[in-house]
């Protein structure tokens, strides 16, 4: 749900991938309350971050304790952030409660992965235009850019 999220809110700005430390298939639950966002990730594939262990990533994005214990160091990750959600899929319960859970942890990333990325990209005009105007003086014609393609996996 992850990667669909992402790539679905600021695809425009950023690259998301999604990997686990123990990839098995994209869940059903899932596909379904995504299509709900008109997000279709019934193609998505479940990957391991081992796909990506050699790949640099601006940002590397945990969203389960597991995961942040099992993948503590990621070599091609720049920054880490870190939040906690419950695993819609180890919930256990009748189809309508299920889908639920699954509707809850959809919102609760959507809303932390909009609060946390205007964060970032606040941030990041805000040093590019820093360096704009640190660099006016020594050199008017230069205009200082940032790479807004950032990567994450999570």
């Amino acid at each position: 749900m992850a990667e669909g999220l992402l790539n679905s809110l600021y695809g425009n700005r950023y690259e998301a991938y999604s990997a686990g430390t123990e990839p098995s298939v994209v869940n059903a639950h899932a596909i379904q309350v995504m299509s709900e966002f008109s997000i279709d990730i019934s193609k998505h594939r479940s990957k391991s971050a081992k796909e990506f262990i050699e790949q640099e990533f601006d940002y590397v994005i945990t969203v389960c304790d597991h995961a942040k214990k099992t993948c503590p160091f990621f070599p091609g990750g720049k920054k880490r952030l870190h939040k906690s959600f419950e695993d819609p899929a180890s919930y256990k319960g009748n189809e309508a409660d299920t889908l639920s859970v699954f509707r809850q942890v959809r919102d609760e990333m959507k809303d932390w992965f909009i609060t946390v990325l205007e964060m970032i990209t606040s941030s990041i005009l805000e040093l590019n235009l820093q360096d704009r105007s640190d660099n006016i003086d020594l050199r008017n014609d230069i205009v200082s850019g940032y790479g807004d393609r950032s990567k994450r996996s999570g």
